[in-house]
């Protein structure tokens, strides 16, 4: 299975949606994340990943077909030197090392591309497989915020991960 990053297109709009409407992917999003997925809110992200300066996103893809999604968005001011990961993918690959892969990429990237020295993610406490991918990256612990995001009416648990270059 050939894991590729490449960007976001207009003509990925149907796929998109039908992978990103999945409330089992919004639980561990952003609520910029939408859940509905509209074809509205996919028109407006694919926008955001192909004209946006502040972050570099890529559609992960197999075959070229899109199944998730991972950026790097740079900070700015006094966190100029680093910048924030996301990633989700189609319930349908999870469990298969995708995302691992996508991660290894996408730092690679980031590092021999961007003017950063470390990358972070903020995972939620209670998602456990996202934070095993980020070990399985290489990435470290780096701080616990007890109940600091609120998602879905309850408070839940910050992890900052992070890899330096």
């Amino acid at each position: 299975m050939q894991i590729t990053l490449r960007p976001w297109q207009i003509d990925d709009l149907e796929t998109l949606v039908s992978i990103a409407n999945n409330a089992n992917i919004a639980k561990y999003m952003a609520d910029v994340f939408p859940h509905p997925y509209t074809q509205e809110k996919g028109t407006s992200f694919i926008e955001f990943a192909t004209t946006n300066t502040t972050a570099t996103i890529f559609a992960i893809t197999i075959d070229n077909k899109p199944v998730g999604s991972v950026g790097l968005h740079l900070q700015t001011d006094i966190l100029r030197k680093n910048a924030e990961i996301g990633y989700w993918l189609a319930e349908d690959y999870w469990g298969k090392g995708i995302v691992t892969d996508a991660i290894h990429q996408i730092v690679k990237y980031g590092f021999e591309n961007l003017d950063i020295v470390r990358i972070f993610a903020r995972i939620y406490g209670t998602n456990i497989p996202s934070q095993k991918v980020m070990k399985k990256c290489g990435f470290k612990l780096e701080g616990k915020y007890d109940k600091t995001i609120f998602k879905n009416g309850e408070f839940l648990d910050e992890l900052i991960y992070a890899i330096r270059k």
